[in-house]
């Protein structure tokens, strides 16, 4: 659907500066994801961090031609040919303007909220409904205050259904999503202790979630949590109560009986005095639960039990989640072949445009037919045609019978079209794949779990996940304790903690960190040549790297006269004038710096007298930020800094950044953060002041290769060292110490998870295989293990080796392949 201008004004209360023409399709709020310009209302926010006004000049530039915002630009007459919409909060006018486009639609619609499972009953219901009726639901996570509008927007005249998120992080915010979603049911998940910090008590959580559910007809909720049920009765709900219950044969749901079979479990239940059963393709009791809530949703929507019970034995799994992974023939894959739809290809195909790097490898793209869009064929793949230019898709590969019949609506210089995945694995197109970055779309039933199988680069059965969408929460989590304008750098050296350092930077790149910090110039050029453009601090140069430093704008730290004085010398002899440095002072860590006590002065002197080179920021480093035994010296390091700092800002004219606190010192010391602030392991999700983790960001994992039943007294590894002491079945994993999986965890002084279980390394732990004892643990070949990760945290391992978890991170070897994950 498309708005006029004078239209959205109305509808947002907004004075209309300059042209006042047009139409309106598409809403933006992040300049990196701009499509279709000419159809275009950008909403430039303001948030504690940014200001979307910074980015109206860019977007103008590229067609952007109407715009939501609170200043209008001073230099007007720039905009000749554009329209402002002036309101006193951007942020309240986008929710205004989804609030007034929802209630253009008399349908049902369902708001879904709860701590966990909130997507994956989303994902579900839309599996169960969309054979027979058009779904328009939120695009993976968007449940924000930001999200939500975002989702709401994307009905239209064709939307027969709505199926729309609701997340919550404090107290005040639901009831902006509950005026736009305006929910005819509402489910309530389940609760957990996500954001349980802004809260005082789970019944206060509890509270402010149903407040999404106070206007819908219906509430669907798990009668058999107390929290739940007491806030519910508490909160005067007027409308029809529909609960699931184990436990209560009264409830409108019951669920009488569930049978494990396999892999899956036979739900029994009555609905409405009515027996019924549906045969569920997971067995875990998230799934279950998340399954109970779809199958009352389901059946108040009009679905019938055997239509339920067909329907409920296909269910697939919902990967919320991209896999950036590598591909055969030097090719890089992202996998979102679990849901295909018109909006989440948007998303999908935004992702690979804004994470190119090397603009000579083709962006390739490869789409089964979307089915229940509500859209003609010929308006669809139309539709698809244009975002794919628009994306920058260079190579479209289509599977399927109606993109078959439609390849003409696909304007792109290289297309193939295939009507099944087989046809095109035994084409030349599939074998002739590589070096490009390809984006698979598409769903199981087309084949597409088997194409990712075979695109995949097979090294090595043990992998390094790593979580971007908990790196940029966990650099969220900082950003949140630091005071407005203050800057960040961000370390990725040592490849980002073993994390991948070009993966890493792209992301924090694309959320505007202000510098990256490498340990030497060859860190920095691999992410140069990677495409990083974001500005790039050498905290350990090598004389023997200058040219390379001015080469690829690479600012190091100095740290003496003899690196400050030769740095100069080959500036000169560059002709470089003004190149940024860093400069570090020694407070009393004893490892790099000068001495702010005897050397400042004579520092001070030798910079002002040369010209080669000009000091950006001056910084010292804690040593003991993470205890509070150290505050004494801490406070001591800061007096020597704050006096000399200020010393040496004094003698220049240009703003010279101050920054001493680490990610410990940045919680512990706010008043002490100053103009910058370095993030280093708290950005890996470990809070070193203690101990625990934030958001896990690396997952090592590997798989069972053998089973053997050893007899007691046996001995299991080199040395004879793993005596059995009873009947034990041993495991052996493709993991050594070649790995990164230190010997040190051997004969039972570490332990990893077999299917959630603790089993114990037994024996030596060898260059390329690890022991473990599987006793009592259901579990076969081929099943995944967890070394550390979301369930078994590093920092576990660490202190069974009475190290640091940056040692553990940093030691996993190259060999062992990273598989990058994100929304």
């Amino acid at each position: 659907m498309k708005y006029s201008i004078e239209k959205i004004a109305t509808l947002i209360g907004a004075r209309i500066v300059g042209r006042g023409e047009g139409s309106v399709g598409w809403l933006l709020t992040d300049s990196r994801s701009l499509c279709f310009p000419e159809e275009t209302l950008f909403f430039a926010l303001k948030t504690q961090r940014n200001d979307g006004h910074k980015y109206i000049g860019e977007l103008h530039r590229r067609g952007v031609r109407n715009f939501v915002v609170e200043n209008v630009p001073t230099d007007i007459s720039d905009y000749a040919d554009s329209t402002f919409l002036k309101v006193a909060d951007t942020k309240a006018a986008l929710q205004r303007l989804a609030e007034r486009h929802r209630d253009e639609f008399d349908i049902p619609v369902v708001g879904i909220t709860g701590s966990n499972g909130k997507t994956m009953v989303k994902e579900w219901l839309y599996q169960l409904l969309s054979p027979q009726m058009v779904v328009t639901r939120s695009p993976r996570s968007y449940n924000s205050q930001i999200g939500v509008p975002l989702s709401v927007w994307k009905l239209d005249e064709h939307s027969e259904v709505g199926l729309f998120e609701a997340g919550i992080s404090e107290t005040g915010e639901m009831q902006a999503l509950c005026d736009i979603i305006q929910p005819t049911i509402g489910i309530i998940t389940c609760l957990g202790t996500a954001h349980q910090e802004n809260f005082r008590s789970m019944e206060e959580k509890c509270s402010e979630k149903i407040l999404l559910l106070r206007d819908a007809e219906t509430m669907i909720y798990n009668s058999d949590d107390d929290i739940i049920s007491r806030c519910i009765r508490r909160s005067g709900y007027k409308g029809r109560k529909v609960a699931w219950s184990r436990t209560n044969p009264q409830a409108a749901f019951y669920i009488s009986k569930v049978e494990t079979i396999g892999g899956s479990s036979r739900v029994h239940y009555i609905y409405n005095n009515t027996e019924g059963e549906y045969l569920l393709p997971f067995m875990s009791q998230a799934s279950l639960e998340c399954s109970f809530a779809c199958a009352v949703t389901a059946l108040e929507l009009g679905i019938d039990m055997e239509t339920l019970g067909q329907r409920m034995s296909q269910l697939e799994s919902v990967a919320m989640r991209l896999e950036v992974k590598e591909g055969r023939q030097g090719c890089t894959l992202i996998n979102d072949s679990y849901n295909n739809d018109i909006y989440s290809l948007d998303i999908a195909l935004d992702l690979m445009h804004r994470r190119s790097d090397n603009k000579e490898q083709p962006h390739t793209l490869i789409l089964s037919d979307i089915y229940q869009s509500g859209l003609s064929d010929e308006r669809l793949y139309a539709e698809v045609g244009q975002l794919c230019q628009k994306r920058g898709v260079q190579k479209f590969i289509g599977i399927g019978k109606a993109l078959t019949t439609q390849q003409r609506a696909i304007d792109v210089t290289e297309k193939y079209f295939f009507e099944t995945a087989d046809d095109f694995i035994a084409s030349p197109v599939f074998s002739n794949l590589r070096n490009e970055v390809i984006l698979l779309k598409g769903s199981r039933s087309f084949g597409f779990d088997r194409l990712v199988e075979l695109l995949e680069q097979k090294v090595h059965e043990t992998i390094l996940e790593v979580n971007l969408n908990a790196l940029v929460a966990n650099l969220n989590h900082y950003r949140a304790m630091m005071q407005p304008g203050t800057k960040i750098v961000c370390m990725v050296k040592a490849d980002a903690y073993g994390a991948g350092a070009v993966e890493v930077s792209k992301v924090l790149q694309d959320h505007r960190v202000d510098y990256l910090a490498v340990a030497v110039a060859d860190e920095g050029v691999q992410l140069r040549k990677a495409g990083i453009t974001c500005n790039i601090m050498v905290m350990n140069p090598e004389m023997t790297a200058f040219k390379t430093m001015f080469d690829y704008d690479l600012e190091p730290e100095v740290y003496s006269f003899r690196i400050m004085n030769a740095l100069i010398k080959a500036a000169e002899k560059e002709g470089i004038t003004g190149f940024p440095v860093h400069v570090k002072l020694d407070t009393g860590m004893h490892r790099l710096g000068f001495d702010p006590e005897t050397e400042l002065d004579t520092l001070i002197d030798r910079l002002t007298h040369q010209t080669a080179i000009v000091p950006r920021s001056v910084f010292s480093h804690f040593a003991g930020a993470d205890t509070d035994d150290l505050d004494y010296f801490s406070e001591h390091q800061f007096r020597l800094f704050d006096e000399a700092s200020r010393k040496l800002q004094a003698a220049f004219p240009h703003k010279i950044l101050r920054h001493i606190c680490n990610s410990a010192g940045i919680s512990h010391f706010p008043d002490r953060q100053l103009d910058m602030c370095r993030l280093g392991l708290g950005l890996y999700g470990i809070d070193s002041r203690d101990n625990s983790t934030i958001n896990t960001v690396s997952t090592l994992r590997t798989t069972i290769l053998q089973l053997r039943n050893v007899p007691q007294q046996d001995t299991v590894g080199y040395g004879r060292r793993g005596t059995l002491q009873h009947d034990s079945v041993i495991a052996a994993l493709p993991i050594g110490y070649a790995d990164g999986l230190d010997r040190h965890l051997g004969n039972r002084r570490g332990y990893c998870l077999v299917n959630g279980m603790k089993a114990e390394y037994v024996g030596n732990i060898c260059m390329d295989v690890a022991m473990i004892d599987v006793t009592g643990i259901p579990c076969k070949e081929g099943d995944s293990v967890e070394i550390f990760g979301n369930n078994l945290p590093v920092t576990t391992l660490s202190d069974a080796l009475d190290t640091i978890p940056y040692e553990v991170l940093t030691g996993i070897s190259n060999r062992v392949k990273k598989i990058y994950v994100t929304d």
